[in-house]
């Protein structure tokens, strides 16, 4: 933790930090910013914020846990396999790729282990096509070379994919059906959340009712966008946060471990013989007991 106060340093924020520490650099000090771990005057900072005599600026600058890219033999649940693509189950728990704080035991340590992955995703992320939060279970497109994974990154830039999950959600939507439509960007308030905000990215989700409850609503969320969080946020904006959301939703909330969120189907055309292929993931066991607890305990009109 270091603590600076500023007496006649101007500018930017990342630029004045630099200035501050030779150690950090201006996009090490942007980077430690879109992190949450530079505060000014007790505030979360943001990167464009012009420095004023007076300020002070702490920042936690400890180094991350190095991360590896070990091939790990951890079991996966793969739904479909070839020379191109995986389609895989992730279970819920499961970090996608590592990270700091999550540094190995990911799913991309496990997928190496089982077969060579596509390069051009970054170091950290090879052949991960897109991603699903830890605490949501449900199925990812994986590319095995880069020539799938240019192919199916363009469907998603494209909107061409499928993607369907089912939540539950607190309260009971009245309408069968609705889409909403609010860009989402990072929260000015909290650094680790996102948040629907003016000049965010564009961000729709389509959602239909597939079965109410006295106080919850069982719902099927069809993504347009890929917005970090999306489906989360989005749910929480229109009032019926997702059950379990350690973010977003309220802490009365039916235990389990993390949000009920399921990545239950996956669509898209495969990058060598065009077919469309579809694909689904039953939900997982907990989500089905929970839903025939309620069916019970928690009826219309009970």
């Amino acid at each position: 933790m270091k603590k600076y106060t500023v007496t006649d340093q101007t500018g930017r924020l990342d630029k004045v930090i630099s200035d501050l520490d030779t150690a950090i650099s201006r996009s090490r000090a942007k980077s430690l910013i879109d992190d949450g771990r530079i505060r000014v005057n007790d505030e979360p900072a943001k990167p464009k914020y012009h420095v004023q005599s007076g300020d002070k600026i702490v920042v936690d600058d400890v180094l991350p846990q190095p991360i590896s890219l070990t091939p790990e033999d951890i079991p996966l649940d793969i739904v479909y396999e070839d020379n191109d693509v995986i389609v895989v189950n992730k279970p819920q728990g499961m970090v996608v790729h590592p990270s700091p704080g999550h540094p190995d035991h990911t799913l991309v340590n496990a997928l190496l282990f089982h077969s060579p992955l596509s390069t051009i995703n970054g170091e950290f992320r090879p052949g991960i096509v897109h991603r699903i939060d830890k605490d949501t279970s449900g199925l990812l497109m994986v590319a095995k070379n880069d020539a799938a994974h240019q192919f199916l990154s363009q469907q998603l830039k494209e909107q061409k994919s499928l993607r369907k999950y089912v939540a539950l959600v607190h309260g009971r939507i009245g309408e069968d059906s609705g889409v909403i439509n609010a860009p989402i960007g990072r929260s000015p308030k909290d650094r680790k959340k996102q948040a629907i905000v003016a000049d965010g990215r564009p961000a729709v989700t389509h959602f239909e009712v597939l079965e109410r409850f006295a106080d919850y609503t069982l719902v099927s969320c069809r993504l347009e966008t890929g917005r970090t969080h999306q489906i989360r946020v989005h749910m929480k904006y229109i009032h019926h946060p997702i059950v379990g959301d350690p973010l977003y939703g309220p802490r009365k909330t039916i235990s389990g471990h993390g949000q009920f969120l399921h990545a239950q189907e996956l669509g898209f055309e495969h990058p060598k013989t065009h077919e469309l292929m579809i694909f689904s993931a039953p939900l997982p066991k907990i989500f089905e007991d929970t839903l025939n607890n309620l069916r019970v305990n928690n009826a219309l009109g009970s």
